[in-house]
């Protein structure tokens, strides 16, 4: 099993607490990305939708994923399991310092995640004013996340490899809040 952690910033202004509407561990926001079969090499055309609150059984019986699929390439088949617990939100004071701030662990079996597509279903919080906004992706700049590999070394310490698969750039203009 290859766990992958899914990591992102972006330059906040006026904004804080960064994260899926429901918080990093919201059982219903659906984490679009390809896969690319770590027997074959082969990248899925299509994004894959992975959400919690479906869970589906393993072909063996062996308990249950949130996403099993087959290449279409080779036909192999795989699996991933989504580890929440892990994500927090990104701050103001992260995205000042420009660092980067993990969303979801992904346990990977035969698969290797790429290309995540940044959707709608996020909120911020204000730091002027205690309001929450909810965000479409055309409202954040500079937004990069990538899937990088995760090692648990042990349940309650981690270790970061940070070797970056993907990464995407959406640069827009600054999001405005007139109150």
């Amino acid at each position: 099993m290859v766990f992958y952690m899914l990591y992102f910033t972006a330059e906040l202004e006026n904004l804080t607490n960064l994260q899926p509407r429901g918080g990093c561990d919201d059982l219903s926001y659906p984490y679009y990305f390809k896969v690319k079969c770590e027997n074959c090499g082969e990248i899925s055309q299509k994004e894959t939708c992975v959400t919690m609150s479906e869970s589906v059984p393993l072909p063996n019986g062996r308990g249950t994923a949130n996403l099993v699929q087959k290449c279409k390439l080779c036909g192999r088949e795989g699996s991933i399991q989504m580890i929440p617990g892990h994500g927090q939100p990104l701050t103001l004071e992260l995205s000042q310092r420009e660092l980067i701030t993990g969303l979801m662990v992904f346990d990977c079996r035969g698969f290797e995640p790429v290309d995540f597509s940044f959707s709608d279903g996020w909120k911020a919080e204000s730091v002027s004013i205690c309001h929450l906004y909810l965000l479409q992706p055309l409202c954040i700049t500079n937004f990069v996340i990538a899937f990088s590999l995760y090692l648990f070394h042990s349940l309650s310490h981690c270790i970061y490899l940070f070797s970056i698969f993907s990464s995407c750039r959406i640069m827009i203009v600054q999001l405005r809040i007139c109150l």
